[in-house]
């Protein structure tokens, strides 16, 4: 019974929160157990959800697990191993305990986001069940979660008075994380139902506790800049947000503006719509006046409204899109120089993988891996050398994606049928002809951990982590799998053992690699073997066992065992 339940993911899943728990030092004590606690109602839901004879309301991506167990415990492992690293920087004084704090209250918000989807997914179970018997197990399943939810709304509690004490902001803070829940049950039900069998139910969880949990950050720093303009000692501006440089600023500004687009443009197409109905607008006219009202919503959104927004949550001297045409320019030898090397490699390699697709018999998985050893080569020395610019080229390039992805989906003239058909050149199935996530994915899976490495890093190779999970990792295992591989993980599987020693050996042999080259610059190299070969074998394990998108959880999950 035991082994039927502990399949080969969750396994790995396993192995990977007993490192990050046994890590943790006595201040999270809280929160260890919180994310214990989280692990076992995720498990308990997903065996339900894997039983035998159940068939599932929800439509999932064909072909995948459900995925519950690692989607919900991947993002607030994340900044589990991210208070662990923090907590070593506030014992050397490198980092004050005011964003040890604030974490602590992401951590409790992500967790919170977790708890409430589980009992969401508990519940559509339960509501689709005919059978009686069948309904009391289900009514059991939601009771335990329940019971987890309010044993996790103990824990948060106790961490937020042992932080605040008895005072007015550890309800505050506790009515903040219960916040994050209700928002991260309504977005996965627009997701669920605005892209069916787009995601596994794990991959809708992780994407929706990510969004909730990074744009409900900007609005928490919007409500603590209202406190401080409108309340004079400032106290909930102090306790609600912690300083942010410019570019994470202007990022988070602007993608939060990009995804209410479709929001609002749909709403401006239905009065467009009966507008062209009442003066019976031919189909000629109705698309151009359809075009023209996405590109100006576009240009309002991404020069007007955003900017504003950006610069009342912090201070700019100027508008922010000048304020990055004079970052780019105040090294411009430099960065120009790293735009132009980009600009030239994407040209070559996307139009020279873009007839390998259509006249070559390489299969479109091998000819997908060569854009993760494209991100190697273009991602790598900028790291290293421009990492600043490195990560507002990131946010560029995902509005950039963002924008194209609407534009495909709506079919927006002139680029909308083009788009379609060069993104469906490369497209596997994982992907859907709704959403194609796929290039989301590697860009994230790169971007993430630089992003979550800024500020105090203790890890010179954290920040790499995804680089070298997908752009060496994954694509190694991948080709000698595919070309030399012949014993199977599982009868059903297509991974083999050849290709997760590849891919393991490689990525140990790049990190060893990398490490002198760190330690030639600014990097102080103080990186253990041991750990390291830990980090990347239970990566490697989880890309051989897992039927998610990699893409978006080995590079977390390799990121989360380099911070500790």
């Amino acid at each position: 019974m035991a082994a039927a339940m502990l399949n080969g993911e969750r396994a790995v899943v396993v192995l990977f929160l007993s490192r990050i728990v046994a890590s943790a030092e006595s201040s999270i004590l809280y929160e260890s157990l919180a994310l214990t606690l989280l692990a076992v109602c995720a498990l308990g839901v997903e065996i339900r959800v894997e039983a035998p004879c159940r068939v599932s309301p929800l439509k999932t991506r064909p072909g995948a697990s459900c995925g519950v167990l690692l989607g919900a415990i991947i993002l607030p492992a994340v900044l589990m191993s991210k208070l662990i690293q923090q907590s070593r920087g506030y014992l050397l004084d490198e980092i004050k305990i005011e964003e040890i704090e604030y974490l602590k209250l992401q951590y409790w918000a992500a967790a919170a986001c977790c708890f409430s989807v589980l009992i969401f997914v508990a519940s559509i179970l339960e509501n689709s069940s005919s059978s009686k018997n069948f309904l009391k197990r289900n009514c059991w399943d939601v009771k335990f979660c329940v019971t987890c939810f309010a044993s996790f709304t103990v824990l948060c509690s106790l961490s937020l008075i042992a932080m605040h004490g008895w005072g007015i902001l550890a309800p505050l803070k506790l009515f903040y994380v219960v916040c994050h829940g209700f928002a991260a049950v309504k977005v996965i039900q627009h997701m669920i139902y605005t892209f069916p069998s787009c995601a596994s139910i794990g991959e809708a969880l992780l994407v929706t506790s990510g969004l909730v949990h990074y744009f409900g950050d900007m609005i928490a720093r919007t409500v603590a800049e209202v406190s401080r303009r409108l309340i004079s000692s400032g106290l909930i501006s102090t306790q609600l947000g912690v300083n942010r440089s410019e570019i994470s600023t202007i990022i988070q500004g602007i993608l939060f503006g990009l995804l209410l687009l479709p929001v609002v443009f749909k709403f401006l197409v239905q009065i467009w719509g009966h507008l062209s109905s009442s003066y019976n607008l031919d189909s000629r006219k109705y698309e151009t006046g359809r075009t023209l009202l996405f590109y100006v919503h576009l240009s309002f959104i991404v020069i007007g409204i955003m900017p504003m927004w950006i610069q009342f949550v912090r201070e700019f001297s100027r508008h922010p899109l000048l304020w990055i045409v004079g970052f780019v320019f105040s090294e411009p030898f430099k960065r120009l120089s790293l735009s132009i090397y980009w600009v030239g490699l994407i040209c070559a390699a996307v139009l020279r993988f873009y007839s390998i697709s259509k006249h070559s018999k390489v299969e479109r998985i091998l000819l997908r891996k060569y854009y993760h050893l494209l991100a190697v080569c273009m991602f790598v020395p900028a790291l290293i050398y421009q990492p600043m610019f490195l990560d507002l080229a990131f946010g560029a390039a995902l509005a950039v994606f963002l924008v194209l992805e609407i534009i495909r989906i709506w079919r927006i003239w002139p680029l909308g049928e083009l788009v379609h058909q060069f993104m469906t050149a490369f497209t596997d199935h994982r992907d859907s002809d709704i959403l194609i996530v796929s290039h989301f994915s590697l860009l994230l899976g790169c971007a993430i951990p630089i992003w979550m490495s800024s500020g105090y890093n203790d890890r010179p190779l954290a920040p790499f982590a995804g680089i070298l999970s997908l752009g060496i990792g994954d694509t190694m295992a991948s080709m000698v799998g595919h070309k030399y591989g012949v014993l199977r993980w599982s009868k059903t599987g297509k991974k083999t053992i050849e290709g997760t020693a590849a891919g393991i050996t490689s990525m140990l042999v790049a990190c060893l690699s990398l490490l002198p080259l760190l330690a030639s610059t600014k990097y102080l190299v103080t990186e253990n073997w041991l750990p390291l070969l830990s980090a990347v074998t239970v990566s490697g394990l989880l890309e051989a066992y897992t039927a998610q998108l990699d893409n978006a959880f080995i590079p977390l999950v390799f990121y989360s065992l380099l911070c500790l």
